[in-house]
């Protein structure tokens, strides 16, 4: 596994690939936070959370990447290539939670729910 100075290098590249119009109102920015956050719906040691994308009245709009959750989930071994490949995957993922926060709409919010649907129901 990349350590969390070497994921930051990354996530700023992956961050550079995104057009600056994405970046409107994610005031708070981007956050590589060192620990792993679990989902509070896991059913066992399964289920963590990679990132999330934040609104709040106080600290605005940000979006947090959690390290932590990618060592449990990938494995202390996992390739550069892959953590590379599932960040970008993340980040992309956190960032049209902001666009579509933006727009008033909430279609991935909707496939998240669908997703941890299928999670209870062995479906993962």
């Amino acid at each position: 596994m990349v350590t969390i100075d070497e994921m930051q290098d990354i996530l700023d590249e992956l961050a550079e690939e995104l057009p600056p119009v994405f970046y409107e109102e994610l005031n708070g920015g981007i956050l590589l936070l060192p620990e792993a956050k679990r989902s509070e719906y896991a059913q066992g040691d399964d289920l963590y959370i990679l990132g999330e994308y934040h609104h709040t009245h106080n600290m605005g709009r940000y979006i947090s990447i959690y390290y932590g959750s990618f060592v449990r989930l990938f494995g202390e071994n996992a390739p550069v290539e892959r953590v590379r490949a599932e960040l970008r995957k993340t980040l992309r993922h956190e960032f049209t939670h902001h666009l579509e926060s933006l727009a008033g709409e909430d279609d991935l919010e909707k496939y998240d729910a669908s997703k941890l649907g299928s999670y209870f129901a062995g479906d993962l």
